[in-house]
């Protein structure tokens, strides 16, 4: 329950990044679509964008993971270990909470209007 609110809590955080990129580089993207950029470039380059910020996320937190389990072993004395399994889905879940929370912002920045995102200021 408490890893489910902290995806939540973490994704809805990627949205706000995404909708905050969105907002200031709207002269960029109205430049893109009027040179020939289509909707479907401008949509993924804000998901890749937003996935990547996901898997840093993910990045950070295998690496917190593993020196813990390390940390515990070293001091306690108790055995543990990370499978391989464990960090390939954590990853996996990062990917799909970036794809989840970053598709909204995308789709929004791939659908405005090239005039006026160049006349955005």
């Amino acid at each position: 329950m408490i890893a489910g609110i902290s995806l939540v809590v973490g994704g809805i955080g990627i949205m706000n990044i995404m909708y905050v990129s969105v907002t200031e580089r709207t002269k960029e993207i109205g430049l893109r679509m009027s040179i020939g950029a289509r909707g479907i470039d401008i949509l993924m380059q804000f998901l890749i964008e937003a996935i990547m910020i996901s898997i840093a996320g993910g990045l950070i937190g295998v690496g917190l993971g593993i020196a813990a389990t390390k940390l515990v072993t070293l001091f306690l004395h108790w055995p543990t270990f990370v499978t391989q399994s464990s960090v390939i889905l954590s990853f996996l879940v990062c990917f799909f909470t970036g794809v989840f929370f970053g598709y909204y912002p995308a789709l929004k920045a791939s659908r405005l209007d090239p005039i006026e995102a160049l006349r955005y200021e």
